[in-house]
C-alpha cells in the first residue's frame, strides 16, 4: 500500500511537471490568442497589403479576423465584406 501511494505521489507531480511546462510555452500561449481571437470575432489588428516590389496596395486597422489558405491566399472579413488576396505580401500587426 505505501508503494502504492509513493507511485501516485510520483505521477501525480510528472504531470503538474508535464503541465507547467506545457502551459508555459509559445506554442500553447499562441493557441490560447487563436482561441481569443477565434471567440472575439478577430483581433485589433492594421493589415498591409504588399507588392512583390513593395508597393503598399491597401492598409485595413479594426477588429479583423485573418486567415491564411493552404494555396497563399490571405482572407479576412473587414466591414461586412471579405477579402481575398492572392500573390501578394501581407503584413499583420495585432493586439494581444
Amino acid at each position: 500500500m505505501k508503494s502504492f501511494k509513493i507511485f501516485i505521489a510520483v505521477l501525480v507531480t510528472i504531470i503538474i511537471v508535464i503541465i507547467g511546462i506545457f502551459v508555459n510555452s509559445a506554442s500553447f500561449k499562441r493557441g490560447v490568442v487563436d482561441l481569443k481571437s477565434d471567440l472575439a470575432g478577430g483581433l485589433n489588428r492594421e493589415i498591409n497589403v504588399y507588392t512583390a516590389d513593395g508597393q503598399l496596395i491597401k492598409h485595413f486597422e479594426g477588429k479583423i479576423d485573418i486567415d491564411s489558405e493552404h494555396d497563399g491566399a490571405v482572407k479576412f472579413d473587414y466591414n461586412g465584406k471579405r477579402y481575398i488576396y492572392y500573390n501578394c505580401f501581407v503584413e499583420t500587426i495585432g493586439d494581444l
